[in-house]
Parts: C-alpha cells; sequence; structure tokens
C-alpha cells in the first residue's frame, strides 16, 4: 500500500462567500445573472442595469436585492418584492427570483441567499417570506421544502392589463 503524505492531498474547497444588499457598482454583474436565469426557463431578459438601478436605489425603490459574492465576484443572487395579506394586515415578501451561477451550486450558497433573505423580510416588520418555482422545477421544490418553506395549492387565475 502506497502512503500519501497530507502535502499530496487536494480538496476542492469553495470560495468564502459573502452575502450582502446589492450596490450600485454590482449592476452589470447582477443584470448578467438575471439574464442567465431567464435563459435557464427559456425566457429572454429585457432588463437593463438603468432599470435595477430605478428599482434598487431610485426616489422609490422597488425591490432589495441580496447578492453572494466571492473573491472572483458575484455568485449569485436573491430579488425581494414586498407582499401584503389586507384581509389578514399582513406585511410579507415574495423571494422572486434566487440564483447562482454554474459551478456554484451544492456549496450551500443558496441556503445563505434564503437565510438573508428571511432576516430582511423580517427587520422590514413581514410576517411571511414567499417563493414560486416552476411546476415542473422538482429540483426546486425540493430545495424550498428542504429550507422550511410549505407548497401552497394555486387557488385561482392571476390577471394583469396593461397600463402604460
Amino acid at each position: 500500500m502506497t502512503e500519501i503524505e497530507d502535502s499530496e492531498i487536494s480538496l476542492m474547497r469553495p470560495s468564502v462567500v459573502t452575502i450582502r444588499t446589492a450596490k450600485p457598482r454590482d449592476l452589470p454583474e447582477l443584470n448578467e445573472m438575471i439574464a442567465l436565469l431567464a435563459a435557464h426557463h427559456g425566457d429572454a431578459s429585457g432588463t437593463t442595469p438603468e432599470q435595477l438601478e430605478r428599482d434598487l436605489f431610485g426616489p422609490l425603490p422597488w425591490i432589495t436585492a441580496l447578492v453572494a459574492e466571492t473573491g472572483e465576484g458575484l455568485i449569485g443572487y436573491a430579488i425581494l418584492v414586498p407582499l401584503y395579506r389586507a384581509q389578514e394586515g399582513k406585511r410579507g415578501m415574495d423571494l422572486h427570483h434566487l440564483f447562482v451561477r454554474d459551478g456554484h451550486r451544492g456549496h450551500g450558497t443558496g441556503q445563505l441567499l434564503v437565510d438573508r433573505a428571511r432576516e430582511t423580510a423580517r427587520n422590514a416588520g413581514c410576517g411571511y417570506l414567499s417563493v414560486s418555482a416552476a411546476t415542473g422545477n422538482v429540483l426546486a421544490h425540493r430545495f424550498y421544502e428542504q429550507m422550511d418553506f410549505t407548497a401552497r395549492p394555486v387557488t385561482g387565475m392571476r390577471y394583469m392589463q396593461s397600463i402604460a
């Protein structure tokens, strides 16, 4: 049997990940990741860094973005959108997007982003965090169930009208 020195063993380690609120300097990379997520779902992304700047940092901030950063740059993000249940008087947050780049999945980055999303929602006075996943996206369903989300049935149609 051949002995292997400890110095000869090489283990792959994920990079140290920092989860933080997005900053204006993150807009190009954030926009790129939004396009990657859209492409993954077979959609086109029409979002621009200018729109993200308006919605994250403008006079009426509309969304909150959290980013996962390593020494190599941004590797993931989450976007939160406020919700309200008027009949209950409860604030909530929708985890509208959750994305981790290829090559960085499976190391807990998504979990860290969800944990920070919970904290962000709690700090905003929210009583719940919601998320949705496409019907056939079984991996996402498992992930969210492992993160203690409870599946809720779809109870009706959602309608939309353009007001532009």
